[in-house]
């Protein structure tokens, strides 16, 4: 009895045993791909809850035979609950549950110019991010450039640098441009010379993302971040395939054309992007001078990715773009020059960079990555009686570290930034070489599950050296930290040192063209030093089933000290320093279909010279937008803006009139094609309709600072055929 006894026992032992089965998953972002880190898996049923590793994986043991609904969460995603038979009919199955963003929160977003791949939320450095799903609008309203995706981000000014050339650069918390590192992917293709007309030659399409750093970036990626930087990111190949063309027209004149194509493969896969665009020379107010130049654009964006195995992978690609932008006297456009009608600028310029990127895989974990940008950058800028003409060849190049934990993550690397401009005579006495070698590391440690702190430290070497320091040599400190005070409420703050070497290159040259300067000494100029720091609040919450609110408040301080200023056409170091504080104020509210926006910017920028304090020019003080959008996903889009624009201090004393702006957008989507019809400026503000934009005869122009709209009312509409989706 005995015997038979142990011998069932064991029987049912087994089969309990047998019963037992796993359930395996990888959960990611529906839009983006990437891994959901820290997403929930739970069989209500048998009271099993398990959490996504760094890679996303789930795997649930102990599953006994029979249907269990199992659902997958994660912050800001819509759940999916699936009813799942065990045993499964392929017990080794992995499933891929992808979630997609909440139509209401803030959606979980994935940060790479940190370079450790994060979560937007989890980051202690303030970043701000401009997913997919809103990129996707933005191409819409202005598929040429990247222009108005700038201009309406809080907290960034668009600056108009020529009246005829619609030439233009942006400032971040009230500072010069050239504080400001526009990169692409983590690579500064787009600095120094090459900087130049840079928003106006990149096109939103091939976009996946914009990330936003405002205030010192310097720790990150080296001098010339003084006041934050950009980050462009590309779109990646999915094993989907896509192929869009988008075909748009302006009530200016303009037309636009772009295709992007992406497909992946096991072992390699690839994205292709090209545009033509084209304007024809545009001037509303009859002032005879032109708002919009003539302009004839061409770019090409080939990339190739390797996925060698689980552990190797790299991708290359090459960016090419050739402009023509012919502005100036309506009748010399028109080839129909005489002894009055004799103005123009002409900008023709060429630009073809590499990228290379190399990421090897050790675990999970931790990955060690190889970044490398060459760029070759030619300009032609040529007015009556002056002709000026460079090329900067320049290249980045980095290795980095990096080691990902759920307590602390690291970041350690070095890089090597060259940079050679060289002019044709008769101004080749402004041919400049600038070497920067640097290593830095940096640290994420999550103390608690309410406080981060994230730290950092960068030193570089530049040559030649300033004036100040002898040696060439910053000690660039960086510091952040994240408070989770609640479900509700989170805090950052930060701040860091930052620097930038004396460079000819900025705002003031640029409006300029160039003439007439005087060539810059390095060793006889102290490089421009800062500190900044900023704070902010973030309260979010869910009101009722469907409806969201996010609130976010920061509070920013810059100081620059003895800033480059242009004097008697040379740069020297002013006898003081720059502030530039503010806040600014972001409130998203989500109602379903319903979206509402509001931001305020408040900006005092102040110069601080011999003892006498004035405001920076061109810095408005005040800037409000308001957004409202309908949308029903997958179908219609309707959107609604307005922005103000404050006064403002102009550089010949004067003070340029406030102003406000209103927009329109509807778009209909279907299955494989998309229709749009944009309008901007509806109340046609235009500086023309308030005075003369410059002073001096027809023939010798001198134009005033622009510091608001030429172009006027601007109706955009196109088609996208989404081919393959």
């Amino acid at each position: 009895m005995k015997k038979s006894f142990i011998l069932i026992s064991y029987i049912l032992l087994s089969h309990c045993l047998i019963a037992q089965n796993t359930f395996k998953a990888r959960v990611t972002n529906d839009q983006t791909k990437t891994a959901l880190k820290g997403a929930t898996a739970t069989i209500a049923d048998l009271k099993l809850t398990v959490s996504a590793d760094t890679g996303g994986f789930i795997i649930i043991h102990n599953i006994p035979n029979g249907k269990f609904k199992i659902e997958i969460t994660y912050v800001g995603f819509a759940a999916s609950d699936k009813v799942y038979t065990f045993p499964l009919k392929n017990p080794g199955q992995f499933f891929d549950e992808s979630l997609e963003p909440s139509a209401g929160e803030l959606a979980e977003v994935t940060i790479q110019t940190t370079r450790t791949n994060q979560n937007l939320r989890d980051i202690p450095t303030r970043i701000e991010a401009l997913p997919y799903e809103e990129l996707d609008e933005k191409s819409t309203m202005r598929p040429g450039d990247i222009k108005m995706l700038l201009g309406e981000t809080t907290g960034i000014h668009v600056q108009q640098t020529s009246a005829v050339s619609a030439n233009a650069s942006f400032r971040i918390q009230g500072l010069d441009s050239r504080y400001t590192q526009l990169l692409q992917d983590g690579m500064p293709l787009y600095a120094g010379f090459s900087g130049n007309l840079s928003l106006l030659q990149i096109s939103p399409l091939d976009l996946k993302q914009v990330e936003f750093i405002k205030g010192s970036a310097s720790t990150l990626y080296g001098g010339g971040a003084i006041a934050g930087l950009v980050n462009l990111i590309s779109k990646v190949p999915e094993k989907t395939p896509e192929l869009t063309l988008l075909l748009n027209g302006t009530s200016a004149k303009g037309a636009d054309a772009s295709l992007f194509y992406s497909q992946k493969w096991e072992h390699i896969g690839t994205t292709i992007f090209g545009s033509y665009n084209y304007n024809g020379a545009f001037d509303p107010a009859n002032t005879g001078f032109t708002a919009i130049p003539q302009t004839n654009r061409f770019t090409i964006n080939p990339r190739v990715f390797f996925y060698i195995d689980d552990h190797n992978s790299a991708w290359f690609g090459v960016n090419t773009t050739y402009e023509n932008r012919y502005g100036g006297d309506t009748r010399v456009i028109s080839d129909k020059a005489d002894s009055l009608h004799q103005y123009f600028e002409r900008n023709k310029t060429f630009r073809f960079s590499t990228q290379l990127s190399i990421t090897h895989k050790i675990d999970a974990e931790s990955s060690f990555n190889f970044k490398n940008t060459i760029g070759y950058f030619d300009r032609q800028l040529a007015e009556p009686g002056f002709d000026f003409k460079g090329r900067q060849l320049s290249s980045f190049s980095e290795v980095n570290y990096v080691k990902r934990g759920d307590k602390a993550s690291w970041v350690a690397g070095a890089n090597l930034i060259t940079d050679n401009f060289t002019a044709r005579p008769p101004q080749n006495n402004l041919n400049y070489t600038l070497t920067t070698v640097g290593a830095f590391v940096q640290n994420t440690y999550k103390a608690t599950k309410w406080f981060s702190l994230e730290s950092g430290l960068r030193l570089d070497k530049n040559t030649p050296a300033p004036d100040k320091p002898a040696n060439g040599l910053f000690f660039l400190p960086r510091l952040n930290a994240l408070f989770k005070i609640n479900d509700h409420f989170t805090s950052r703050i930060g701040g860091g040192l930052g620097y930038k070497m004396p460079t000819l290159f900025n705002d003031q040259s640029e409006q300029d063209g160039y003439q007439n300067i005087k060539p810059l000494n390095v060793g006889s100029t102290q490089a421009e030093q800062s500190y900044g720091a900023n704070a902010d609040v973030n309260y979010r919450s869910k009101l009722g089933d469907e409806a969201f609110i996010n609130i976010n408040q920061l509070f920013f301080y810059t100081y620059v000290n003895r800033p480059l200023i242009l004097q008697n056409n040379a740069f020297i170091n002013a006898p003081g320093h720059l502030t530039t504080q503010g806040t600014e104020t972001n409130i998203k509210l989500v109602m379903d279909e319903l979206v509402f926006y509001f931001g305020y910017t408040y900006t005092d920028s102040k110069q601080h010279f011999n003892g006498i304090t004035n405001a920076q020019p061109l810095t408005p003080k005040n800037q409000i937008s308001f957004d409202a959008t309908y949308e029903i996903e997958g179908s219609f889009r309707f959107g609604a803006e307005s922005f103000y624009t404050g006064s403002q201090l102009l550089n010949n004393g004067t003070t340029g009139r406030g102003f406000v702006t209103f927009g329109l957008l509807v778009q209909k989507m279907w299955k494989r094609i998309d229709i749009f019809i944009n309008v901007e400026n509806l109340t046609d503000q235009r500086q023309t309709r308030w005075g003369n934009i410059y002073t001096g005869s027809i023939a010798r122009p001198d134009f005033k600072d622009i510091y608001a709209p030429l172009d006027g009312v601007v109706v955009n509409a196109g088609i996208r055929f989404k081919l393959l989706n």
